[in-house]
């Protein structure tokens, strides 16, 4: 494949660094510490189960898909289809 003055794996190598940034991102999302026993937004028991399956929750899973919707994720890929937008 001709990829201009890019070396040979550049393109395998750009798309490892991405997948590495993007776990690393997760991770530092994940939480860390103590589980509470309440979620902190509306109060509501965090049933063992959950606590113990994920160490440091804080938020009750009704809370928890709610601050995941809001926050969304950025994709680095393009979703237009076209190669235009590649250019903007």
């Amino acid at each position: 494949m001709a990829s201009g003055w890019a070396g040979d794996g550049a393109v395998q190598d750009q798309i490892a660094d991405s997948i590495a940034d993007e776990i690393a991102r997760v991770r530092r999302l994940l939480p860390q510490g103590e589980s509470l026993a309440e979620c902190e937004e509306c109060g509501a028991p965090i049933p063992e189960a959950r606590r113990k399956a994920l160490p440091g929750v804080r938020l009750c899973v009704s809370c928890q898909r709610e601050h995941e919707r809001d926050q969304g994720a950025a994709s680095p890929y393009n979703r237009r289809g076209n190669k235009d937008s590649q250019l903007r």
